[in-house]
């Protein structure tokens, strides 16, 4: 029996916060949808709370680091994306926690986000590989922060620093999940914006064992596995976690 075709992640918003651990996480596929939504006017900000500078065995960490950021701009700006900021969080040991949500919640709350996107949180990948802890911390803070941006009296100091509560944000999506739940096309043009994205960080690749997969054919893999679930070419695909009600409430009778 043929699955359901997953819907279409909804593209009526304008903004966009895109909340990772390490550089070069946005690019392993989300970076494509970044494309396709810069394409169409919205904006899109990424919030990163390390810059990665344990990622490079053979580098220092006073070298990597701007290394890195160097790579992440550069990629950020192959896919329209401008503002790229760093919470310099240290990197390969980054812990869930108050401080961590605050810092998030500062960003959510200065960039007023319809929509957030982050990598899983869950302990696994798609195909049993495990997930790295900075990632299922910052994914699962990126989570909270999204209710605690909109609570007056969670964090109530950020108030003093002229940032109002925001409960704007919609949806809060997860690449890389085990269990998507909504897709985005991203057939032809943002793909192959995603693939430059990911090639940006050359140096980042050569330093990983085995000198890392090959931007084009990996990512263009990846769209095509992705894509029969969305019924298009390519695409990427996303666990939606819905943060209010679309349309009526449930309790509400329409008929």
């Amino acid at each position: 029996m043929t699955a359901p075709l997953l819907p279409a992640l909804p593209e009526d918003w304008e903004r966009c916060l895109a909340v990772v651990a390490h550089p070069d996480d946005i690019e392993y596929g989300a970076a494509s949808a970044v494309a396709r939504w810069t394409a169409q006017g919205k904006r899109v900000t990424y919030l990163l709370a390390t810059r990665g500078e344990a990622g490079i065995d053979g580098l220092d960490p006073a070298e990597a680091a701007p290394l890195r950021e160097r790579e992440e701009r550069a990629g950020a700006r192959e896919v329209g994306v401008d503002v790229v900021e760093f919470l310099d969080y240290r990197d390969g040991v980054v812990e869930y926690g108050v401080d961590l949500r605050r810092d998030i919640t500062r960003a959510i709350r200065r960039h007023r986000p319809e929509v957030i996107i982050s990598g899983s949180f869950e302990l696994k990948f798609p195909g049993g590989m495990a997930n790295q802890a900075d990632h299922r911390a910052v994914g699962l803070a990126a989570l909270d922060a999204a209710r605690d941006a909109g609570n007056r009296w969670i964090f109530p100091e950020l108030a003093d620093e002229g940032l109002e509560p925001w409960g704007g944000v919609r949806y809060v999506c997860y690449g890389g999940a085990m269990q998507p739940t909504h897709g985005v096309d991203i057939t032809g043009e943002p793909l192959q914006r995603g693939i430059a994205s990911l090639a940006a960080h050359a140096e980042y690749t050569k330093g990983l064992g085995g000198g890392g997969p090959e931007p084009g054919p990996f990512l263009t893999w990846i769209a095509r596995n992705d894509g029969p679930r969305l019924g298009v070419e390519e695409a990427v695909l996303f666990e939606v976690y819905n943060l209010g009600f679309e349309g009526p409430p449930p309790w509400v009778d329409n008929g």
